[in-house]
């Protein structure tokens, strides 16, 4: 099952699901309950914390849920705060935050690249973390639309729909090759 946000970011070939990390939360649980899927795949947008430029696609099986208070021991949570479906331990992978704010103090962001936390996107906690409760194989496919810093909101806005029309050949590209190799196994 391919999923997406919604509001203004859909796409023809994903179901949205609901913006930030509650909406995400509610409906994934309820599409999982009725018809859990075999496999989950969140395409969305995302800002960059500095190592990532504008419209570099990103592909991720590791989120994060660190506040920005957490950065300047201003917090602490009891929870997990990070959760990751990448069994293949032998690769890096990218690690993607989630808050259901979006960051934009450059600085206090830099922070993030400390703890080997590339980007952002308000909903991919969520998606790993109901996906682990359902115990169905989950990643996600992103694209740079802003960096976090003071235009983070207008340089999100300027290159949002050319993300998309970036995400999107990405991945039809990507169903693509894994159908042409589902085929070559069958034969």
């Amino acid at each position: 099952m391919i999923i997406c946000a919604g509001n203004n970011e859909t796409f023809d070939f994903a179901q949205p699901m609901g913006v930030g990390l509650i909406e995400i939360s509610m409906n994934l649980t309820r599409a999982c309950l009725f018809d859990k899927p075999e496999f989950l795949l969140f395409v969305g947008s995302a800002g960059s914390y500095g190592e990532h430029k504008i419209f570099d696609i990103i592909e991720s099986k590791t989120a994060s849920n660190v506040e920005l208070g957490f950065l300047n021991n201003d917090a602490y949570t009891p929870l997990d705060n990070v959760i990751s479906t990448n069994i293949d331990n032998t690769k890096r992978d990218v690690i993607v935050n989630s808050s259901n704010y979006i960051s934009t103090n450059e600085e206090l962001t830099k922070k993030f690249l400390k703890l080997g936390i590339a980007i952002e996107n308000m909903e991919f906690f969520a998606v790993l973390r109901v996906a682990q409760e359902f115990d169905i194989p989950a990643g996600g496919v992103f694209c740079i639309t802003n960096y976090t810093n003071k235009n983070a909101h207008e340089d999100f806005l300027k290159n949002h729909e050319e993300a998309k029309r970036v995400l999107t050949l990405h991945v039809k590209k990507r169903i693509k090759e894994l159908t042409s190799n589902q085929r070559l196994f069958k034969k």
